[in-house]
């Protein structure tokens, strides 16, 4: 009876203890996509995946491809972390392998090609398809020469698919290599011909019991992402420039300038996360906005320090959009930058078109009026704002606090409200009243 009790015990126990030792006997194999642009996102992707593969123990990586490149920059990185990492890293290249695609490729342990895919073409162009001078040739050139060197596959195949040399220091892109699936097989740059990542695992490395996990991106990591778009950019900065613009216009209000504090965290933080903004950039951005409202608030006139900060403000939201290294931009394809200057100046644009339109509209609008005082005062109802201050005409005291064009002066001992006629009046400065207006008193600079 005993026996008859515990056996059912013993049976679960026993269960649990083989699904567990088949399970820790399983290959774990770790999966990434690469089906897009290379480009700071997918760097930080891969940087996360590897990571994350690293914490999981898996035994191998497999890498999903299809792409036609990106960034120099953003490839070498990735590149570097692929040559670094301590675990086995193979490539399904599922139809194209181009440029920067290229070189990831080779700088993996095996490389597996789908029917009909393609390596190589990896000629260093700029945005609009014309290639680079032969400075960034011969770099690129040197990158897949060492990469396939690190790797034992053929350097000069690696080179020539950035273009072959017609000199010492020249190069043409007229012989570029790019292979076919059956050429990179033929040319030891392709293992096999595959269909899947499961035939990878299963016929050509001979894994039979394995288990499979797929990257993806957290949630935080893909709001990072949705902010990185240019378009939302474009109207993050709109948001920045009119909060900005209408907090200094009625300053101790707060939402404005709440609202162009949130739009600069959205800006700023996801480019800082994606490794595109640096504390020396951000720097420069703050540093204009301070120059700004010092030229605005405390120093009359526009001058030195209200360009300098135009200068800066826009710098800073430029040089946070490129992947440059401090002021280097050998490497920051000349369409990035362009694309920087147009997001600014939709931004700049947009900003405008709200102040001067959006503005006009919603003083007319019934939000307002709730909000807002609407009745008219009007004289003939026996209103009236003068409080007899004719005496004042022609008489002189002091500006009492900086005039820009309003302020306050002080005649006889008593401070009065008080504008010129446009132009700024330091403070403690001879004035005289020239002309009398309700309860202002226009004055003018001895």
């Amino acid at each position: 009876m005993l026996m008859r009790a515990v056996l059912p015990f013993f049976l679960v126990v026993l269960t649990l203890f083989s699904h567990r030792v088949n399970s820790q006997n399983k290959t774990q194999v770790f999966v990434l996509e690469i089906r897009s642009e290379i480009d700071p996102r997918m760097s930080r992707y891969v940087d996360l995946a590897l990571a994350q593969a690293t914490d999981l123990k898996a035994d191998l990586v497999l890498i999903d491809m299809d792409t036609y490149g990106g960034t120099l920059d953003d490839a070498d990185k990735i590149r570097t972390q692929i040559l670094k990492f301590p675990k086995p890293i193979h490539v399904f290249i599922n139809n194209n392998a181009a440029s920067a695609g290229a070189l990831i490729s080779i700088a993996t342990d095996s490389i597996y090609m789908a029917p009909g895919g393609n390596i190589g073409a990896a000629t260093v162009v700029f945005g609009d398809g014309q290639p680079a001078p032969d400075k960034y040739q011969a770099y690129m050139r040197s990158k897949m020469r060492a990469t396939a060197e690190e790797q034992g596959r053929n350097p000069d195949i690696a080179a020539g698919m950035v273009g072959q040399p017609i000199g010492k220091d020249s190069f043409t892109v007229g012989n570029v290599i790019s292979y076919t699936t059956s050429e990179a097989i033929e040319n030891n740059y392709c293992e096999a011909k595959v269909n899947s990542l499961e035939e990878i695992l299963e016929e050509q490395l001979l894994i039979k019991n394995y288990q499979i996990t797929r990257f993806e991106l957290g949630q935080t990591e893909k709001i990072i992402n949705y902010f990185l778009n240019p378009y939302l950019q474009s109207i993050l900065l709109l948001i920045l420039l009119g909060g900005l613009y209408f907090e200094l216009q009625t300053p101790g209000v707060g939402f404005p300038l709440l609202a162009a504090a949130i739009a600069a965290t959205l800006y700023f933080l996801p480019n800082y996360l994606n490794g595109l903004a640096e504390y020396w950039e951000m720097l420069i951005f703050i540093a204009g906005i301070i120059l700004i409202m010092l030229e605005i608030l405390v120093i009359p006139g526009f001058g030195v320090a209200g360009i300098s900060g135009i200068v800066l403000f826009s710098a800073g939201i430029i040089l946070v959009m490129l992947n440059n290294n401090a002021f280097d931009f050998t490497f920051v394809p000349g369409q990035s930058i362009i694309n920087a200057f147009l997001i600014l100046l939709v931004g700049l644009t947009g900003a405008i078109v709200i102040v001067f339109v959006g503005g006009a509209r919603f003083v007319e609008s019934k939000a307002f009026k709730k909000v807002s005082l609407q009745e008219t005062m009007d004289a003939k109802q026996g209103w009236t704002s003068n409080f007899n201050q004719s005496n004042l005409l022609n008489k002189q005291g002091k500006s009492w606090s900086v005039l820009r064009p309003s302020g306050k002066i002080i005649i006889d001992e008593t401070i009065y409200d008080a504008c010129t006629r446009g132009e700024y009046i330091e403070k403690d400065k001879e004035i005289q009243v020239i002309e009398i207006t309700g309860t202002w008193v226009k004055v003018r600079e001895v």
